[in-house]
This record gives structure tokens, C-alpha cells and sequence, in this order.
């Protein structure tokens, strides 16, 4: 029999700063942290802008924050035996560092993904299974998908998943050599004028455990994750199916899960580029049918950037904050609206709300896709 996931914590940070009122005030204004980089030279690059500030810090620090942040919330003791979840690349070489040996010279807590589970761990002073998920914009969401099959399963009873990204030269260059960058400074998900993503800051952790778990500790259940699902449509290496067949089956999965409610709203991928945009609203109507009129959908990207392996678990955050909050986050910079992208996109300003159940969807390179589904404790 599967067993109840919820939230019992969280912990985020963006370009907006740290915690949920930084998210609050930057998200939910429809405010644009886009600004000039300066904790590098971009002579070399098409694109001098992204969501990013100050000196590039240690992003096992930043993740040790959000995450300790999210134990503090849902009084986590040190002991305790949980699974640690990380989706990441590391820090700068960490899609080389990753497969090197431990032991070889110049590999840190920073550098491999693997060790930055384990550090984490260690930070959080918990026991149980350590795990890194690589695969690009899914990675923390995957992370998700897999701590929910742990604890439904009876495999796990708590499981803290974290994702980062902290905006930096490699990705600035390869974004910008496949002309997937914004050339104006801004991020239009969803709009005729729309040229591109810009990068961003990001991350978050998350409790999660069983519903039995959370009443045995007396912890309060801020949402319960009710479905979850994963999905690779192999269309292309980096364009998704044109019509979203991947992202569909995903979040069909998750909807399935979920018992197939009612769904109040929906965060987007809403990556502003010129293929993702329209295959995403073709999947969405098809995962949505008769109601994809009426149910609003916004990409938060054009606030925050696009946090690539952070994506999914700060989307996660804030999709959580919606439904606490009752309020629809924008999807920002909104001008004339692609007509091949026809849904309420909830355009520039935030919505007051009455949110049950919330989905949250990403994709990534390679044609993988996640959906996680949120419900009103």
C-alpha cells in the first residue's frame, strides 16, 4: 500500500535573497532579478545579464543553508535517519569531476556531485542513503521523484532533497554558443517577442517524509506531495517533442498518482525559447483537456532566471507558497502573447487565488521531463 509523502520543511534561495519572503517579494511581484554580471568578465560572451549577484560563492555552502533552513522548519534532529537527495552538477567541473576518481588530485567537496550528497549529510548530521542526481534542468526534481518512491514505498520514512545552480562562465558560454539567450535583458515565456532564457541563482531543499513519520515527531504537514512522475521522450538532444509528448506522459503520471483531481494551477517550464515554449503548451492542453482554458499557468523563470538543476525543487518551493499564500505568481515581462501559446499565462501582475492542488513541471536536455503534484495540507 503506498503511503502519504509530505512537506514538513523547506529552505530557498534566489537572486531575490534567502527565504520565503525574498521569494514573496521577488516571485510573487513579478519583479525581474535580472541585472549585469559582476563576479566575472563576460567580454568573452554573448550575454552580460542574468539573475545572479555578488561574488560566486561555494555552492556546498549555499546548499548547506537551504537545507539546514529546511531541517530548522520541519525540527529535524541531528541523528535522525534520513535519505539526502542533491540534484547538481557541482561546481564548475562537476560534469567532468563527476566520473574521476575519488582520490584523484584536485577533487573536492565542490567539484563532484557525489561528495556534495555526502557533505550534505554530514552538515545535516543524519544517517541513511546518500544520492546525486546530474541530469541537467530535472536533476532536483528527480531527486523528488525518487525521495517520494523511497518514502511511498516504505523504503525511507524522511528524505531531504536539495538542488543548486549559481550562475558561472562554463553554462553562461554554452547557452550562449547555442543562442539560447535572451539578447534584451529579459525573459518572455510564452510571448511572440520572446528571444531567449537568461541564467539565474538558485536553491532550495525540501523535507519530505511519510504522513506517519511527520504525526510520530509532531511535525506539521505544510503539503502533502500527492503524485509525482517521470518521463524521457528521446526526441532530440536538446528540443522537446513539438507536441510535449514527453512532459504529458510525465505529468499524466503524476496526475494518476495524485488520484487525477482537479488541478488550480500549474508551474511551467517556461523556458522563453523558441521550441520549448509551444511543445509545452501543446502538452499542457493535452494533459488538461477541456479544462486547459481555465486553469492559469505561469513560468517563474522570468523572475529567477532559469536555475537549471535547481530548477525543479525551487519551482517546488514556490509552488508550495501559492498554495499557502493563495496567490499565483506572474509570469513577468508579459507582452503580446504567441498565438501558438493560448493559455492564461496570468500575465504580469500576481492573482489572488483559492489553490486545493498545484502541479509543477520541468524538463531537460535529452527529453526528460518531471511533474510533481502539490496538494492543501
Amino acid at each position: 500500500m503506498s503511503r502519504e509523502v509530505v512537506v514538513t520543511g523547506f529552505g530557498v534561495r534566489t537572486a531575490f535573497g534567502a527565504g520565503a519572503d525574498a521569494v514573496r517579494e521577488g516571485v510573487f511581484d513579478g519583479r525581474p532579478a535580472f541585472r549585469p554580471i559582476t563576479r566575472f568578465d563576460t567580454t568573452p560572451y554573448r550575454t552580460a545579464v542574468a539573475a545572479a549577484y555578488g561574488p560566486l560563492a561555494p555552492l556546498r555552502e549555499v546548499l548547506a543553508e537551504v537545507a539546514l533552513a529546511a531541517a530548522g522548519m520541519a525540527a529535524l534532529p541531528k541523528g535522525a535517519r534520513a535519505a539526502v537527495l542533491v540534484g547538481t552538477a557541482g561546481d564548475f567541473t562537476g560534469l567532468t569531476g563527476f566520473w574521476r576518481a575519488a582520490e584523484s588530485p584536485g577533487d573536492t567537496a565542490e567539484t563532484v556531485p557525489a561528495w556534495q550528497a555526502g557533505a550534505l549529510a554530514n552538515e545535516l548530521g543524519v544517517r541513511g542513503p546518500r544520492l546525486a542526481f546530474t541530469n541537467a534542468c530535472v536533476a532536483s526534481a528527480t531527486a523528488v521523484v525518487h525521495a517520494c518512491s523511497l518514502i511511498a514505498s516504505g523504503r525511507a520514512e524522511i528524505a531531504v532533497c536539495a538542488g543548486g545552480y549559481l550562475v558561472e562562465e562554463e553554462n553562461l558560454a554554452k547557452f550562449g554558443s547555442g543562442l539560447a539567450l535572451s539578447h534584451d535583458g529579459m525573459v518572455r515565456p510564452f510571448c511572440a517577442d520572446r528571444s531567449g532564457l537568461l541564467l539565474g541563482d538558485g536553491a532550495a531543499a525540501v523535507v519530505l517524509e511519510s504522513a506517519e513519520s511527520a504525526r510520530s515527531r509532531g511535525a506539521r504537514p505544510l503539503a502533502a506531495l500527492t503524485g509525482w512522475g517521470a518521463a524521457a521522450d528521446a526526441h532530440h538532444v536538446a528540443r522537446p517533442h513539438p507536441k510535449g509528448v514527453g512532459l504529458a506522459t510525465a505529468a499524466r503520471r503524476a496526475l494518476s498518482r495524485a488520484g487525477d483531481p482537479q488541478i488550480d494551477y500549474v508551474n511551467a517550464h517556461g523556458t522563453a525559447t523558441r521550441h520549448n515554449d509551444p511543445a509545452e503548451t501543446r502538452g499542457l492542453r493535452t494533459v488538461l483537456g477541456p479544462d486547459a482554458d481555465s486553469v492559469p499557468v505561469s513560468s517563474t523563470k522570468s523572475t529567477t532566471g532559469h536555475l537549471l538543476e535547481a530548477s525543479g525543487v525551487v519551482e517546488l518551493v514556490i509552488t508550495l507558497l501559492a498554495i499557502r499564500d493563495g496567490a499565483l505568481p506572474p509570469t513577468a515581462g508579459f507582452t503580446e502573447p504567441d498565438p501558438g501559446c493560448d493559455l492564461d499565462w496570468v500575465p504580469n501582475r500576481p492573482r489572488r487565488a483559492e489553490i486545493r492542488r498545484a502541479m509543477t513541471i520541468n524538463a531537460a536536455f535529452g527529453g526528460a521531463n518531471t511533474a510533481l503534484v502539490l496538494e492543501r495540507a
